[in-house]
């Protein structure tokens, strides 16, 4: 039975005839919150939910209830896509000596995540003040 653990994966030898590049690189190191990642995603998605739900039933984004999910919801919104974005800092620069355009997607993907992150956090200050 094979160990379904994760494994190395075999890289290609460059100029090798019939190497294929390889699909993934492993990661090195976990990151911070890899344990807990799914566990605050998913108290941020029912707090984002109650939130949405509460201004579609119509409350207002003054109401306590909309305040409290948006104070619980949006630190850790902002908390797991920075844990996600140190995990996709780490593949881009693994990617670049291997397949540098590949990297350099990652890197696109890691400023689209920085822009959430800015976005979440305003509106989240925005809705706030309200």
């Amino acid at each position: 039975m094979p160990v379904l653990e994760r494994q190395a994966v075999p890289t290609a030898v460059p100029g090798a005839a019939g190497a294929a590049p390889p699909r993934s690189v492993p990661e090195v190191a976990p990151t911070p919150l890899q344990a807990q990642y799914i566990n605050i995603s998913a108290v941020a998605l029912v707090a984002g939910a109650i939130a949405i739900t509460a201004l579609e039933t119509g409350s207002s984004l003054s109401s306590p209830l909309v305040k409290l999910c948006i104070l619980v919801g949006a630190p850790l919104l902002i908390l797991t896509t920075a844990d996600a974005s140190l995990r996709i800092w780490r593949s881009a620069w693994a990617w670049m000596p291997i397949n540098r355009n590949r990297g350099l997607f990652r890197l696109a993907w890691l400023v689209a995540a920085a822009i959430g992150m800015i976005v979440f956090a305003a509106a989240a200050v925005l809705a706030l003040k309200a």
